[in-house]
């Protein structure tokens, strides 16, 4: 399905919709606990929907009434039989159930989608493979692993925190005491995010400062618990970006300025960038400039929202830089790639950098057609550039924002002036 965007003004209030990070692991963590549990305000979208149909796989009875969901996990460990688990198109259901599948004695192979296919797994393969596991040898998906885990020490560079978020859930269930190095680690605050659920649950571990190098205690377990999940930083960018592009306010309510979520620091480049940001409990309310400011900011703990902010920095009459963030091109697509072949269809004048994207000040966005490449964060960002666009943008294949956020467009459409 394609769509036709004109200019127009954004402003008004909307309540964001929940966590797809914080779904995820709330449906893994539940699936392999001991005990029911209870998650409320879960988002519902294709990745979500893949995670619950793996954790339904595993064994898990899961039911729902509307946004609260139940598991009951106490069936997971008594079928040993191989099992093939299809991740779809999520990278994180992909990447933190495999490590939690590891510790069972069944042989489980995973699979996805085409993109899903083209996600590096190889590092995370091999380090499971030194903590005893039978693996696949592969450096992508389809795979099979079988677990236990036994322990010991390893070292594991990290161009995605997924990695890292892996074997943090999955090493406290070891049979011995497990060491994690991470001399390369990219979107830490991702790490923390697993590091919060590890504390919900009185997980035993300790970490360096920089949450690098990291001691699990063996044969622990999860518990069956009730939670909360809360709004999603990464789909209330485009809502922050939005208000930076039309010089208006908009107010996203529904969000903790207390959680993890690497994107929230998105609002602190938005600030840089001259756009006002006031927090009133659990909602911000974003005001753009008449100028939008130029400068070189890092992504490296955010890069979900490099699309988002190359639509924001494309109104700039200072020259944008967004670097520091290599792990974009390991996403649905290459982002960076993706993005500068749009922007340029666009009319920006925008440079491709290795780490990054830079935005060269006094563009203009002259409308056209440009794909969205079956990458909701990719759609999403353009649609928020027609915002203001000179002319008509259309987007190709619109369809794949179900993976994260199926009612962006409908919140979109509800913030328009006319």
């Amino acid at each position: 399905m394609n769509t036709l965007l004109t200019k127009n003004i954004a402003e008004g209030r909307i309540t964001i919709p929940s966590s797809k990070s914080q779904t995820i692991r709330a449906f893994l963590i539940a699936t392999f606990a001991f005990g029911k549990s209870t998650i409320h305000n879960v988002l519902s979208s294709q990745d979500t929907i893949s995670c619950i149909k793996a954790c339904k796989a595993l064994g898990a009875k899961i039911t729902d009434d509307g946004d609260t969901y139940f598991v009951d996990s106490s069936e997971l460990k008594n079928n040993k039989s191989p099992l093939t688990i299809d991740c779809g198109n999520s990278g994180t259901t992909l990447y933190l159930a495999l490590g939690l599948c590891a510790t069972l004695e069944r042989e489980i192979t995973f699979t996805g989608d085409a993109q899903l296919k083209k996600r590096p797994i190889g590092p995370l393969l091999d380090a499971y493979r030194e903590l005893g596991c039978t693996v696949s040898a592969t450096q992508y998906p389809p795979f099979t692993i079988k677990g236990p885990i036994e322990g010991g020490k390893i070292s594991i560079n990290c161009p995605t925190s997924q990695y890292l978020s892996s074997l943090l859930l999955s090493t406290p269930m070891a049979k011995n005491d497990c060491t994690i190095n991470a001399p390369l680690l990219f979107e830490k605050p991702y790490v923390t995010l697993t590091t919060g659920w590890l504390d919900k649950q009185n997980i035993e571990y300790s970490s360096s400062s920089d949450i690098q190098n990291f001691e699990i205690k063996c044969n622990q377990h999860y518990s069956g618990f009730e939670d909360i999940i809360t709004g999603d930083f990464s789909s209330a960018t485009f809502f922050f970006c939005m208000a930076a592009i039309c010089k208006s306010t908009i107010t996203i309510a529904g969000l903790n300025p207390n959680d993890g979520q690497g994107d929230i620091h998105t609002l602190d480049i938005l600030q840089d960038m001259g756009c006002n940001v006031k927090w009133n409990k659990n909602e911000v309310t974003v005001t753009g400039p008449e100028e939008l400011k130029g400068g070189v900011f890092s992504l490296n703990p955010m890069p979900d929202a490099l699309p988002a902010l190359c639509a924001v920095a494309a109104y700039s009459k200072e020259s944008v830089t967004f670097n520091d963030t290599p792990q974009a091109r390991l996403k649905e697509t290459d982002r960076i790639d993706v993005m500068v072949k749009n922007l340029k269809v666009l009319g920006v004048d925008v440079e491709e950098l290795e780490d990054g994207i830079t935005i060269n000040g006094n563009s203009h966005i002259k409308g056209g057609t440009v794909p969205g490449y079956g990458d909701h964060r990719i759609i999403m960002a353009m649609a928020i550039a027609a915002l203001q666009s000179d002319n008509p943008i259309t987007i190709e294949g619109i369809d794949a924002v179900g993976v994260t956020f199926p009612k962006f467009f409908e919140l979109y459409r509800s913030l328009l002036k006319h």
